[in-house]
């Protein structure tokens, strides 16, 4: 990439990782959608970059926030999530391999659907009952597939835990660790099948330190801005990253 075009990476970055500490889930939508978007780079090493900060990004945040994992919870999660990530790998390669034009339709109408979902998220009723396991395993399982496919494992699982009588810290933590495993998993396919190139490992490589900064900046001075304010952005920029993908190149 040029510098001008890093200099853009930079602000994708540094916009997804604000994100990502705000909503819990946002980092590689936000970053693979409006990277392919911009014609930053292709999709599919698009996806590669955000696998590799996402790890920068969960570590960093475990560092900084008390762990208590819920095994009962996170099992089925963790181990339905891996199958989808192996799927989600399957097909990516052979999008990726007969229809570019197809891979992104089909990113764009994820990062739409996240963003509409997450608006419903919003309405849902303040009596919350707890879904049968079977939810749960849906959820984890399309999540999953999403990593696998765009390194976007967030959408289902986030959607399914907020509307469960559970505690957010609980919810936060549940997510780091899938989001964790599901780019551990997804580097070791991708590592294995000779498709990390260089210019990926280059590219996360200069991107670390700003993403490593921002979280470790949000933990310690956590913006205070009204909900309503931070459910408004991220809906908006996921939109506009999901809407452009539909405009012919």
């Amino acid at each position: 990439m040029q510098w001008s075009q890093y200099l853009l990476f930079f602000v994708l970055v540094g916009l997804a990782s604000v994100a990502q500490n705000l909503t819990g889930f946002a980092f590689s939508l936000i970053l693979v959608g409006l990277a392919g978007a911009t014609g930053l780079m292709p999709i599919a090493e698009a996806s590669n970059v955000a696998m590799l900060l996402s790890l920068v990004n969960g570590v960093t945040y475990l560092r900084h926030h008390p762990f208590t994992p819920d095994w009962r919870l996170l099992k089925p999660m963790l181990g339905l999530s891996i199958v989808g990530v192996g799927l989600g790998w399957a097909l990516l390669s052979w999008l990726d391999g007969n229809t570019l034009n197809g891979l992104r339709m089909a990113l764009g109408v994820v990062i739409v659907a996240c963003a509409v979902l997450l608006m419903l998220q919003k309405r849902q009723q303040r009596e919350r009952q707890a879904s049968p396991p079977q939810a749960l395993w849906l959820a984890s399982l399309s999540s999953g597939l999403l990593g696998g496919l765009f390194s976007t494992a967030g959408p289902p699982i986030v959607y399914h835990l907020y509307r469960q009588p559970l505690a957010a810290e609980l919810i936060r933590q549940c997510l780091v660790v899938q989001f964790l495993l599901t780019s551990l998993v997804r580097t070791g396919l991708v590592v294995g099948t000779g498709s990390l190139r260089m210019s990926a490992i280059v590219t996360t490589a200069v991107a670390v330190p700003l993403v490593w900064g921002v979280t470790r900046w949000q933990a310690k001075h956590p913006l205070r801005l009204p909900q309503g304010v931070v459910d408004a952005l991220v809906c908006g920029l996921l939109l506009l990253a999901g809407l452009s993908l539909f405009v012919p190149r």
